[in-house]
Order: structure tokens, then C-alpha cells, then sequence
């Protein structure tokens, strides 16, 4: 298989997202759980650099959010499946640098993930089909194949069974990273422990059945605020319960005009909703003398269109 042909490093963009809805909804004999959730994509980035090398095997150096530049990360290791798959002998050189915060509840690994296995995809001119490489994907992490869709979506099972919801509406979205890493691991165990066994009446609800995203691709564009009413975390209750600092960066983000705010993923990171950049702006600069941590100011993405190549 001859090297594609470009004379210089090729550079991907891939972007964060946030969970507007995060319910989990049981656990299966292989130890992972189920879930329901709603993710939006939104244009905060890492960018990758791709540069095809003559030495086999991968090398990798990373910039700004500190992350790893080994086989811990997941653009490496999505490098490696996909050169396995379609008999690649050579190398590659990773240059990544980090916009999105790291075990942040942001997927900033995960889209790095998908992003480099859509990018090498393209570069070798399609050898996988779509659905060969939502099963790399998943084989990397259960947010993975979302971010091949890189729209809002519907996910089910573990991540992987994805419903688009094409009528998400366009929204701003101020992201509060606090200064604290949580390991996704580490939440869902602790959601495991007796302590945080859901009570009665806070088992979920949520199933959002073919009727619900029918109600929902026809009606959220036209009310934006019927979002706020989706905002549900499972895992907030476990993060916030270590980390305090997760409630107060919510109320200050109400308190500067959110429309609603929620942990995303397993946090830290707390993203609060607004119906405009303006007010997201006014937001920001608000968050910014309080001290809370790094403050974003992102759009929702609505179509993998967006994708920066």
C-alpha cells in the first residue's frame, strides 16, 4: 500500500461535547452500564496533525491541556486500529494540541479518537466503510462512535446506539472547567456503591421512545427552553458529592443568566445554557472574575458538516 500523497502535515480539527441529558439505567453482566443520553457536540477543539513517517509504529507530542503522548491516548491508539486493519506498515507522527481540558466530562479524548480515524480514513481514500469504522470506534471507548457522527444524538446501550435528533436548536453554551480531573471510571464505580443507590423515585424516567423524538425533532427548534426541562445527570450526584465546587459554578452560572445548567459526563466541567452568544459573553465575563476555573464560551454544533478539515 503506497503513503498518501501530501507534502505536509495534515491538520484535523475535533470538538467537545456536552450532555444535556445523562441517565443511567442499569448495569450489564460485563461490568459496563446502560444508559440514556442526549449529546451535543460544540465547537471548542483539539487539533491533530497528521504527518506520515518511514519508521513503523506511532510517535506523538502534545500541547496546551496537559494529556498523554503515548499509547494512553486514544489518538494513538486509534492510529494503531486502524493501521492494523488495513495492513499499514509504516508510521505516523501525531502532533496534538489539547483546546479541550482533560477528564473533563468534554469527550476531548474520545473525539481525538474518532477524529483521527475519520481523518486516516479519508487519507487513504475510504478503505473502511461506515460501519467498519463505528466498530473500531467502539472498541475504543463508548463515546467514540458519536463523535463519527458529530451531531446531536440520542445514545442508548452503552453510547453506541445513536438516534440524530436534526432539529436540536442552535445554542450557546458557557463550559466552567474547574480546576480538578475526575476519571469516568471512578464515577460510574462510586454510582455503583450502596450510598448513591437511586432512591424510588429517582429512578429514570427517561426511555424517550420513537414518539418522544418525534415530539422532540418537531418541537425543540421551536422551544429552545423545552432543553432546560431535559437537564438531568446521574453522575452529578456522585461528582458534586467530592467535588462541592460542581453546585456553586452551577448557581453562578444561573446567576449570570443561564436558562439552566448540569454537569456534563462525569464532570467536572459544568456547562451552563443561553439562547445567544451575547448573553453567553456577558456570562463569561461575569464567571471570569469569580474564579471558578477555565470559562468557554462554545456554540452547540448541529451537523458534522462543521467539521474542520
Amino acid at each position: 500500500m503506497s503513503t498518501p500523497s501530501f507534502n505536509r502535515p495534515f491538520s484535523v480539527f475535533a470538538p467537545a461535547k456536552v450532555n444535556i441529558c445523562l441517565r443511567v439505567t442499569g448495569r450489564r453482566p460485563d461490568g459496563y452500564h446502560e444508559l440514556v443520553s442526549i449529546m451535543v457536540p460544540v465547537a471548542l477543539y483539539d487539533q491533530l496533525e497528521l504527518e506520515f513517517i518511514e519508521e513503523p509504529g506511532i510517535r506523538m507530542i502534545c500541547r496546551g491541556f496537559s494529556a498523554p503522548a503515548s499509547a494512553d491516548n486514544l489518538a494513538w491508539r486509534a492510529a494503531q486500529s486502524f493501521f492494523s486493519r488495513i495492513g499499514w506498515l509504516k508510521g505516523l507522527f501525531i502532533t496534538l494540541t489539547k483546546g479541550i481540558p482533560v477528564a473533563a466530562g468534554l469527550g476531548g479524548g474520545s473525539s481525538d479518537a474518532a477524529a483521527t480515524l475519520m481523518a486516516l480514513n479519508e487519507l487513504f481514500s475510504k478503505p473502511l466503510l461506515p460501519k467498519e469504522l463505528a466498530e473500531l470506534a467502539l472498541k475504543l471507548g463508548a463515546d467514540v462512535p458519536f463523535f463519527l457522527r458529530r451531531c446531536p444524538c440520542i445514545a442508548r446501550g452503552i453510547g453506541e446506539i445513536l438516534e440524530p435528533l436534526p432539529k436540536f436548536p442552535p445554542l450557546s453554551y458557557v463550559i466552567v472547567m474547574p480546576d480538578v480531573s475526575v476519571s469516568t471510571a471512578w464515577a460510574y464505580e462510586a454510582l455503583d456503591q450502596p450510598s448513591f443507590d437511586l432512591l424510588e423515585e429517582d429512578k429514570p424516567e427517561l426511555e424517550l421512545t420513537t414518539d418522544d423524538i418525534y415530539y422532540m425533532n418537531r418541537n425543540l427548534e421551536k422551544m429552545p427552553m423545552e432543553v432546560c426541562r431535559l437537564l438531568v445527570n446521574d453522575l452529578e450526584r456522585v461528582t458534586a458529592a467530592r467535588f462541592p465546587i460542581i453546585e456553586e459554578i452551577k448557581q453562578s452560572l444561573v446567576d449570570a443568566g443561564a436558562m439552566g445548567a448540569l454537569m456534563s459526563g462525569s464532570g467536572p466541567s459544568v456547562f451552563g445554557v443561553f439562547g445567544s452568544e451575547t448573553m453567553a459573553s456577558r456570562a463569561k465575563s461575569i464567571l471570569d472574575t469569580a474564579s471558578l476555573g477555565h470559562v468557554f464560551v462554545v456554540e452547540g454544533i448541529n451537523s458534522w458538516g462543521v467539521v474542520k478539515w
